[in-house]
């Protein structure tokens, strides 16, 4: 509690947009370097909007419109060099042809909801996109999707953020409950994309 005591009020400091462009970078950076969550940026400008240090909506604003530009961003530049990638030798380690089709099959029929849901879970916001582009899932499957379950999320973190922050302690207990469900819920899809990824492995790929 002290280091993040410490660390709101060295942020208290800084100019308002600074603070802000902090704020958003920090949101966006989750796209490229997943272990980096958004949602601390997030529950942080929450807390400072709750302390007069800066405005809830603009927080909201800010932290949602960078991250959402970067996945959009992230899912461009698959887009137009994902499949080139995919097709070097040391991408076969990672993905076969037959798998990218099958990856490209699953965004053209459930990539809507795959992507809504996905903006929830820790690690699986930052990968999805990702394979969107490689599989050139259309746009309108991906960046509507982002848009709403990102504005429902930060909108969510904010909220409570802000009538939470004079209880830190019970705001911190809150976030570690929910971000561990939501933690468990990735880890169970990953162990499932696993054992896919292994199954379809050594299958022979379609001339």
């Amino acid at each position: 509690m002290e280091t993040i005591t410490t660390v709101l009020g060295a942020l208290m400091t800084l100019p308002p947009l600074l603070l802000y462009l902090l704020l958003g970078a920090g949101a966006a950076v989750e796209n490229v370097a997943p272990p980096v969550p958004a949602d601390t940026f997030v529950l942080a400008g929450a807390l400072l909007a709750a302390q007069g240090a800066a405005d809830p909506w603009t927080v909201f604003l800010v932290t949602w419109s960078f991250n959402v530009a970067s996945a959009v961003g992230v899912y461009a530049v698959a887009w137009h060099y994902g499949a080139r990638f995919f097709k070097m030798p040391i991408a076969r380690w990672l993905l076969r042809e037959h798998q990218l089709e099958q990856i490209g099959s699953f965004y053209e029929t459930w990539g809507i909801p795959a992507i809504f849901f996905s903006r929830f879970l820790p690690a699986w916001r930052a990968m999805v996109p990702v394979f969107a582009g490689v599989s050139r899932a259309k746009w309108w499957k991906v960046v509507p999707p982002m848009l709403v379950a990102s504005a429902l999320w930060y909108g969510i973190l904010v909220y409570v953020g802000t009538i939470m922050a004079r209880s830190l302690e019970t705001l911190v207990r809150w976030f570690g409950s929910v971000n561990n469900v939501l933690l468990w819920i990735a880890l169970a899809l990953a162990a499932a994309v696993g054992i896919w990824w292994w199954r379809t492995r050594h299958r022979q790929d379609e001339p």
